[in-house]
């Protein structure tokens, strides 16, 4: 077989403006901007053995040199394994091009055949070039709106904006009729990119007596207002789809575009309204909505409007899940809304949801924080009961509470759990234990659980040993010695 000049794979041969007919490939051309990763053959592990060889030769091949390389396989290729080079040869676009004028030699292109290279073009930022490709594709009568959707989302990823809009407006110059499709297509590529949602309704208020938008025009655009979080010309918009299309279920997601944005705003209660009015109009969006409605709710810690959203999902046969309960317990707790936050623990089996031990923990972390001694006393041995374990923090958050407020009982009771089940790890509560008995007083036990610890390898803090050293001090020389002994051991431990 001859030898062919080998390149590095994927170098970055530059691009003619020739006219597709008659170009003269030269390495000195470069495209507008510089190469971006495309994914090739070597990504691709289902790719077809000659498809591949291919490829190999378009990465690998100087351009000049590409077009004996592929003479010399011998190959002919039908219009799938050219597709499936194209596809993965975006990184190497002049050796493809060569490639696609060598088979086009031998054989009729298929129309996405003609339809990728125009992609591949765009995307390489070859826009004479692209432009000559759908005139050729004109002249064969295979240039469809897809062809010029293509042209628009190569356009608008390097923001030229404006030759998207161009090119739209180019379409009936090459047999196309631009159509609604063709105006969400434009839309959507604009919308895609950065905080341009502005040009994209620009253009939409031009266009629209000519070309009547349909629900996904306004969804496009109610979306990219969204991730703008443009409440006021959400608003403006949402009102114009609801005049010119009506209410339907099918144009769920932009409502929800819509309704997001005035959460997100912090706007709960317009779209509380707003979701009175869709349950009217049979509109009224799932769970999912609802679940991502409730984190935003969660973040800005407004427990009323959540309440509110949960009552409207409950009472219309929408079942929250696990996560949406979590949720919306952790907010009522970080709020100190432990009613609330019980009555719905007590609902969750009624809707066929069972509470896990997260659940259990976010309630008992709130009863410690609030201090309530009796009810963190029961609602742990609750927890035991029904066989979720509260977590080492909690435990160890919880004995110090119960010693603070003359409650050691029910810290042992924590304690032995612990050892009990082999809770770990145990050197936080284990300290909790210590300083809470030295704060009681209680030194002859305080010496025996520290004698213990040594003997367990559990830690004692470097705090906790001062805590400790004050409370033997206050007992004079006996707790001096005792003290000493102690400290001696924790030193050489």
């Amino acid at each position: 077989m001859e030898t062919v000049p080998l390149r590095h794979p994927y170098q970055t041969i530059p691009s003619s403006s020739q006219p597709l007919a008659h170009q003269k490939l030269s390495q000195h051309q470069q495209p507008e901007k510089s190469q971006k990763h495309f994914p090739s053959y070597l990504d691709a592990y289902d790719l077809s053995p000659r498809a591949r060889a291919i490829c190999e030769i378009l990465a690998r091949v100087f351009p000049a040199e590409v077009e004996t390389a592929l003479s010399v396989t011998g190959m002919n290729l039908e219009p799938e394994v050219v597709q499936e080079v194209i596809k993965f040869s975006y990184g190497c676009p002049e050796a493809t091009m060569i490639f696609f004028k060598w088979v086009g030699l031998k054989q009729k292109h298929s129309p996405l055949t003609w339809n990728l290279i125009v992609d591949l073009l765009g995307k390489n930022q070859m826009f004479e070039r692209m432009w000559e490709a759908i005139r050729s594709m004109t002249q064969e009568g295979v240039v469809s709106i897809t062809t010029f959707v293509s042209a628009f989302r190569s356009y608008c990823e390097v923001g030229r904006f404006n030759e998207a809009i161009k090119a739209f407006d180019a379409m009936e110059k090459y047999g196309i009729q631009p159509d609604v499709v063709a105006l969400n297509s434009l839309l959507s590529a604009i919308c895609r990119e950065h905080f341009q949602t502005e040009i994209a309704a620009e253009f939409f208020e031009k266009i629209k007596t000519k070309i009547p938008p349909d629900a996904d025009s306004f969804a496009i655009l109610l979306e990219g207002w969204e991730k703008e979080g443009n409440v006021a010309k959400a608003k403006t918009m949402f009102a114009e789809m609801v005049i010119r299309v009506g209410w339907s279920p099918e144009n769920m997601s932009a409502y929800v575009s819509f309704l997001n944005t005035l959460i997100q705003d912090s706007q709960a209660d317009e779209a509380l309204k707003f979701l009175h009015v869709m349950k009217g109009k049979n509109c009224l969006p799932g769970l999912k909505f609802f679940s991502n409605a409730l984190d935003v709710l969660n973040n800005q810690n407004d427990s009323a409007h959540a309440l509110s959203l949960w009552e409207i999902m409950t009472t219309n046969g929408l079942i929250p899940n696990l996560v949406m309960y979590n949720s919306i317990i952790t907010l009522l707790c970080k709020k100190d809304e432990i009613t609330n936050a019980y009555q719905l623990l007590d609902e969750m089996p009624f809707n066929g949801v069972f509470p896990n031990s997260l659940t259990y923990n976010i309630i008992f972390e709130c009863l410690i924080k609030n201090k309530k001694v009796k009810e963190t006393g029961n609602f742990f041995l609750e927890m035991i009961k029904n066989e979720q374990p509260p977590t080492p923090s909690n435990c160890a958050s919880a004995i110090s509470m119960f010693f603070e407020l003359d409650d050691p009982e029910m810290g042992f009771e924590i304690w032995f759990y612990m050892m009990k089940d082999g809770v770990s790890p145990l050197e936080d509560s284990a300290n909790a234990l210590l300083i809470g008995l030295a704060s009681m007083g209680r030194l002859t036990e305080l010496r025996r659980y520290v004698e213990q610890f040594f003997l367990k390898g559990i830690k004692i803090y470097e705090s906790t040993m001062g805590k400790l050293k004050i409370a033997f001090l206050k007992e004079g020389r006996k707790g001096v010695n005792v003290y000493t002994d102690l400290d001696w051991k924790w030193r050489s431990s």
